[in-house]
């Protein structure tokens, strides 16, 4: 330590006072904080834990994924590609709510206060009484909020928020910081519910720093393709519901419409042609079917091709690998191209059977289940060892396929028997049960 006579932040001489530390370290003494006073545990069972009523969107695949609709005081993160319908989806929550009777606000940083009216005017005239505020400084939007105090605000989107004392651009790492930290404080003071709009990046993740997604009560995340119907929307963290349940929505021109049973929507062409399946997966507690497609066809590359839309190319890759260790099914020197249809993304590992069984059809031209009429119903994990695991659900599997008249459906053994269920125990087996030649059917 060095004497210091003179102040290096305001230049005077004898202004510096010299105080005495008292070291802390591993295992020393705890530094006390002078004038603090310590606070006092409560057991949980003492804490009261008032029900909530939750503000219902008038959306039901909104709600459901939400956990029963928006709890007053809480963060919502919305994030998808541009295009996918995240300022539709919003627009049409606020107007519900609006019809409802509660008070919404939407904060636009992106457009204008006339091109959100142009927006509006497609969801219906209760979207129009929704106020709108075109402005990007956080200070204005809170001083707005503090002021008019709604029940639910929309930031569309939270990267266009500044504040001025900072030098950082908007959409940079400490601006979106300091604008979620500060419409946060606003959100739990004020007991109003915020749905912050965020982008994603190209490998479809949200951008901004990770503690946006850690501030905040609960991630949803839309997915589809532009050039698709269908929308799908997740929860990848919900602190007031669970995290499995899945929303289907179809965009047409009067905004999004829910899909009640996306089975049918799914599965309504699927045909049992050649290197077509349909899977039997389970959307957090619904069952949904979804149509599995492949093609096979030898490459004139040296490296075939692994083109896949849907699944994760690195699951097809195992697959395909199960398939030539334990199936007979060699796929060495040809190009795979695999698609669920209808843009739905399939992330379950039982997933994995009727990918499989798809590529087997489309390498041996023979429709699975043979006979072609109708499309074969499958549904499993495939292990590195050639067997066929169990995944949850099975019976709520089995019965929504057989509601379509899809019988029997090939699946892993499970614990009961299942009516409708050919339980196959490796992928030999279930080769043989979805496609039955000279020495007939396993024996299920």
């Amino acid at each position: 330590m060095a004497w210091t006579g003179k102040c290096p932040g305001c230049g005077e001489w004898n202004t510096l006072v010299e105080t005495s530390a008292t070291a802390t370290g591993a295992g020393g003494p705890a530094r006390k904080r002078s004038g603090v006073a310590a606070g006092r545990p409560v057991a949980l069972r003492e804490v009261s834990a008032e029900r909530v009523s939750r503000l219902a969107t008038g959306i039901g695949e909104l709600d459901r994924v939400l956990g029963g609709g928006i709890v007053p005081g809480s963060l919502i993160l919305l994030g998808g590609s541009p295009g996918i319908g995240k300022s539709t989806i919003t627009g049409m929550a606020l107007a519900n709510l609006q019809a409802a009777g509660a008070e919404t606000l939407y904060v636009s940083g992106e457009e204008s206060a006339s091109q959100v009216r142009l927006r509006a005017e497609r969801l219906g005239p209760a979207a129009l009484e929704v106020r709108a505020l075109a402005e990007t400084s956080l200070e204005t939007i809170l001083a707005t909020i503090e002021a008019e105090k709604p029940a639910v605000v929309v930031i569309d989107s939270i990267q266009t928020l500044h504040r001025a004392e900072l030098n950082g651009a908007p959409g940079s790492v400490g601006q979106v910081r300091e604008a979620a930290n500060a419409l946060a404080e606003a959100a739990k003071r004020l007991d109003v519910a915020m749905i912050l709009v965020g982008h994603v990046t190209k490998e479809g993740s949200l951008a901004g720093p990770r503690v946006l997604e850690h501030l905040v009560d609960c991630v949803l995340q839309f997915d589809g393709e532009k050039e698709r119907t269908y929308r799908t929307l997740r929860a990848i963290k919900n602190r007031f519901g669970a995290t499995s349940e899945v929303g289907v929505f179809e965009m047409r021109s009067g905004g999004l419409t829910e899909v009640v049973d996306p089975s049918a929507r799914f599965v309504e062409e699927a045909t049992g042609a050649v290197g077509s399946v349909v899977l039997t997966s389970m959307e957090g507690t619904r069952p949904v079917l979804v149509e599995v497609q492949a093609l096979v066809n030898p490459s004139e590359l040296e490296i075939p091709r692994r083109v896949v839309n849907g699944i994760d190319r690195n699951r097809l890759s195992m697959i395909l690998a199960v398939l030539a260790r334990h199936g007979g099914v060699g796929l060495g020197t040809s190009d795979v191209f695999v698609n669920v249809i209808g843009g739905v993304r399939i992330d379950e590992p039982g997933g994995d059977l009727a990918v499989a069984l798809a590529v087997a059809s489309a390498q041996r031209n023979q429709p699975a289940g043979g006979t072609g009429s109708k499309p074969l119903a499958c549904f499993g994990e495939l292990g590195l060892t050639g067997d066929l695991r169990y995944v949850g659900h099975a019976d709520r599997r089995v019965a929504e396929a057989n509601k379509f008249g899809l019988d029997p459906v090939i699946g892993p053994p499970g614990g009961d028997s299942l009516p409708g269920l050919a339980p196959c125990a490796t992928v030999r087996q279930a080769l043989r049960a979805a496609f039955p030649d000279e020495r007939g059917p396993v024996a299920v």
